[in-house]
C-alpha cells in the first residue's frame, strides 16, 4: 500500500514540473470526488514547497496515509534528523485551534503508531498561508513530540531552518528505513468505525506487526466460512472470543463493511444490544458524514446521515421486535451479533415480551429466537457471534451457552464453528453441557476465531492478564505483571484525592485524546464527592463532543457507569472506586446498597456482575489510568474507612504509586 500520494527527494521536487507533481496527487484521487477547493489547495502547497525548500535536502511526501485515523496529513518533511508534520489551512488568516490540534494527532499517531518515528524530533507545523507572524518557541510534549508551531506562506523556510538548527545533529534520518517500518496502528472503535463505513480495508487501519495479525486471520476466518456457507448452500453460526479490547467489534464491523453487498444477495448488519455504543457509533457516523459533504461542497442535513447509516449499524432489540411482526426471512444474508454473550435468557426475554410487547406467548430465549429468525432463510446465511469471556454485566444476559443451548435438538442443518478459547476458559462457558452439545454436534473448532492480543491498551497487551490477578485477588502474580510490563509502559496511578485525579488526566492528555471519570453503577455512595452514578449521561455527547463542552467526558464533570462504556474506550481514565467491591481482611467484599445502608451480596450471578463491572471499568483506557479511592468518614455509616482503605492499601501493595 503506498503511503502517499507523492513522494520525492526534496532535489527532485524542486525541479520536477509543478503541474507535473499536480498530476501525480491528484492522479491518486478519486477524481469523481475532487473538488475545484481541492484541487487549488494541491496546487498552491506545492507552490510554496517548491519556495520553502530550495535551499534543503531530505524528502518530502504529500497526503501521507495516517491508518488509525482513516486521514492523510498534507505533508510530511524528513530532514536531517527531523520530521515535519504539516497541515496547510489555504487561503486561511488566523491559527484555527482545531487544525493546531488535528496537526499535532497526526504527529503523535507517528510517535505511538510509526516504529521509524519513535525516538526522532517531531515537529507539527500549521500553516495558515494568509495569517500574520507570530512567535513561536519549541516545546517539547512527549517523548520527542513537539507541540504544533504556527507558520504562514512567508515565514514557514525561516521556521524549517530555525528547528534543524536547533536540533542540529551529526545523526540523520536514515529515510529508506522510515519507510520500510512497521506502523501499528490501533484505531477507537470510533474511527475504526468511520473509516470502515468509507470503504477502507481493515488491513489499512489496523496494526500489521505479527503480534496482532490474528485481527485479519480471523477476519478472513469468517470471510472464508460465508464463502462455504454461500456456495454450498450452508446456514451456519461461527463463535468469536477475544481478551478484553482484542479487536472483536472492529473484526465485526469489518465483516460488515465487506459483506454489505446488495447485488451479491449477500447483505450484512452490524447488530449491538449495547445502546450507548450503537448511538455513540451512528451519531459518530452521521456527523462524519454532513462534515465530509460539507468538504465536498454538497448538503446533507445531520437527519438524512443518521437515516444512512442506520443500515449499516442497528439495535439487535429492533432488529429483534422488526422480526417478530414480519414472519419473511430477513433481508440480511449476515448477521454480527457484538457482545452475543449478553443476549437476554429465556426468562429475562419472556418477562421482557410480556410487560413491555404484550406477548405472554414469547417462551424462548433472544438467541433461540435471533437463530430462528435467520433460519426463515430457505438456501443460506451466516450468524457471527462475537463473545467476551466474563463479561456479562446485567441480570438477565444469558451468556454463550444460550446460544448453544438451542443445536441440542433443532436446526441439524446448522454448520457450527467456534473458538479453541470456548473449551479453555471457563469465563466463555460454565456449564459443561454446553460443551456436550458442541461435541455432538461435530461443531468445528478453529484458532483463528480467537483474538488474543489487546489493541486497545497499546502501550501494553498486559493489561488485562493484570487485571484478572487483581481480580483473582493474587497480589504476587498481580505484582510481578504490574513491575515486568505495566509500570513501564502503562501509567496506573492511585490517589484519594479527586482534584489530583483530574490534575493528573489533564496532565497526561495530548492533542484530541479524551479523558473521562468512570465507576460502577453500584458505586451509590460517591455522591458525597459530587460524582452521582444514578445521573444519566447523554453518551455521544459524552463520547464525541469537545473537551469545553460540560457534558463532555474530558470536562471531567459527568461519570459514565460500565453500562454506558462496555465496547468503548477513551486514552486516560479516572476509575472512581466505591465500596461495592472492597478488599479487606484479605480478601475482595462484595456489597449491594440497599435503602440506605450496604448489604451483603451473596448470589453468585451478581457477584459475578460486580466482578465483570469492575473487569470492564479497568479495561477502558488506553493509555493509561488512575484510581481514585475516596477516603471513608467513620461518622456515616455508610462510609466506613475500613471499606476504602484496605482497597487502597491493596492497590498500593502491589507497587501503584500514589499521586
Amino acid at each position: 500500500m503506498n503511503r502517499a500520494y507523492y513522494a520525492s527527494s526534496i532535489t527532485d521536487f524542486l525541479i520536477e514540473n509543478s503541474d507535473a507533481v499536480y498530476g501525480k496527487i491528484s492522479g491518486n484521487y478519486d477524481l469523481n470526488k475532487l473538488t475545484i477547493q481541492q484541487a487549488n489547495a494541491w496546487k498552491k502547497q506545492v507552490e510554496i514547497l517548491k519556495q520553502t525548500l530550495f535551499s534543503l535536502k531530505g524528502k518530502v511526501y504529500f497526503e501521507f496515509t495516517i491508518p488509525r485515523m482513516g486521514k492523510r496529513v498534507d505533508n510530511i518533511l524528513i530532514i536531517d534528523n527531523c520530521i515535519f508534520v504539516l497541515e496547510f489551512k489555504i487561503g486561511s488568516e488566523v491559527y484555527d485551534k482545531y487544525a493546531k490540534d488535528q496537526a499535532f494527532d497526526y504527529g503523535l499517531d507517528l510517535n505511538n503508531f510509526h516504529e521509524g518515528s519513535h525516538n526522532q524530533n517531531i515537529i507539527p507545523i500549521l500553516i495558515a498561508d494568509r495569517a500574520p507572524s507570530t512567535l513561536n518557541t519549541l516545546s517539547k510534549s512527549i517523548d520527542n513530540l513537539h507541540e504544533t508551531i504556527y507558520a504562514n506562506s512567508h515565514n514557514l523556510q525561516k521556521i524549517i531552518e530555525t528547528s534543524l538548527q536547533h536540533f542540529k545533529s551529526a545523526d540523520k534520518i536514515d529515510v529508506k528505513s522510515w519507510e520500510e517500518s512497521i506502523y501499528k496502528p490501533t484505531p477507537t472503535i470510533i474511527e475504526a468505525a468511520t473509516a470502515l463505513y468509507k470503504k477502507h480495508n481493515v488491513l489499512e487501519i489496523s496494526r500489521s506487526d505479527s503480534g496482532a495479525e490474528n485481527l485479519s486471520v480471523t477476519s478472513n476466518c469468517i470471510s472464508d466460512i460465508i464463502d462455504f456457507s454461500k456456495h454450498n448452500q450452508r446456514k451456519a453460526i461461527c463463535f468469536i472470543t477475544g481478551v478484553p479490547g482484542a479487536g472483536k467489534t472492529l473484526a465485526g464491523l469489518n465483516i460488515a463493511n465487506q459483506r454489505s453487498n446488495y447485488e451479491k444477495e449477500e447483505h450484512a448488519v452490524f447488530l449491538s444490544g449495547n445502546g450507548p455504543l450503537v448511538d455513540v457509533l451512528r451519531e459518530a457516523l452521521a456527523r462524519d458524514k454532513v462534515k465530509t459533504a460539507k468538504e465536498n461542497e454538497e448538503v446533507l442535513s445531520k437527519e438524512n446521515a443518521k437515516s444512512q447509516v442506520k443500515s449499516f449499524i442497528q439495535n439487535i432489540h429492533h432488529f429483534r421486535d422488526a422480526s417478530l411482526q414480519d414472519s419473511k426471512a430477513p433481508i440480511e444474508k449476515v448477521t454480527i451479533f457484538d457482545e452475543a454473550q449478553r443476549a437476554w435468557t429465556k426468562e429475562q426475554a419472556s418477562s421482557f415480551m410480556k410487560r413491555n410487547k404484550g406477548n405472554s406467548e414469547f417462551n424462548k430465549s433472544e438467541p433461540e429466537f435471533l437463530i430462528e429468525v435467520m433460519d426463515r432463510h430457505k438456501d443460506w446465511c451466516t450468524i457471527v457471534c462475537l463473545i467476551g469471556g466474563g463479561q456479562e454485566i446485567n441480570t438477565g444476559e444469558a451468556g454463550l451457552e444460550e446460544w448453544i443451548r438451542p443445536f441440542e435438538n433443532k436446526f441439524d442443518d446448522w454448520d457450527i464453528y467456534y473458538s479453541t478459547k470456548i473449551v479453555e476458559d471457563h469465563n466463555y462457558i460454565k456449564d459443561d453441557k454446553a460443551l456436550v452439545i458442541l461435541k455432538s454436534r461435530n461443531a468445528e473448532k478453529k484458532d483463528e476465531l480467537h483474538l488474543s492480543v489487546s489493541l486497545r491498551s497499546f502501550r501494553s497487551a498486559q493489561l488485562s492478564n493484570f487485571i484478572q490477578e487483581v481480580i483473582n485477588n493474587d497480589i504476587s502474580k498481580a505484582k510481578s505483571i504490574y513491575l515486568e510490563f505495566i509500570k513501564r509502559d502503562y501509567p496506573i496511578k492511585i490517589t484519594r484525592d479527586l482534584d489530583k485525579a483530574k490534575n493528573w488526566l489533564n496532565t497526561m492528555v495530548r492533542g484530541n485524546e479524551r479523558t473521562g471519570i468512570v465507576a460502577s453503577s453500584g458505586a451509590v455512595r460517591l455522591r458525597p464527592f459530587g460524582l452521582n452514578v444514578k445521573a444519566k449521561i447523554d453518551a455521544p455527547i459524552w463520547f464525541l463532543n469537545a473537551r469545553e463542552d460540560i457534558r463532555s467526558s474530558s470536562f471531567l464533570e459527568e461519570v459514565a457507569t460500565e453500562f454506558d462504556i462496555q465496547g468503548l474506550e477513551l486514552d486516560w481514565t479516572c476509575v472512581a472506586w466505591d465500596g461495592d467491591l472492597h478488599h479487606h481482611n484479605h480478601q475482595w467484599n462484595y456489597k449491594k446498597f440497599t435503602g440506605t445502608t450496604w448489604k451483603n451480596n451473596n448470589n453468585s450471578e451478581r457477584v459475578q456482575y460486580l466482578i465483570n463491572s469492575y473487569r470492564v471499568l479497568l479495561t477502558r483506557a488506553r493509555q493509561g489510568l488512575v484510581i481514585y479511592i475516596p477516603n471513608g468518614n467513620n461518622e456515616d455509616l455508610t462510609r466506613p474507612s475500613f471499606m476504602y482503605d484496605g482497597t487502597f492499601e491493596f492497590f498500593k501493595s502491589i507497587g501503584i504509586e500514589e499521586i
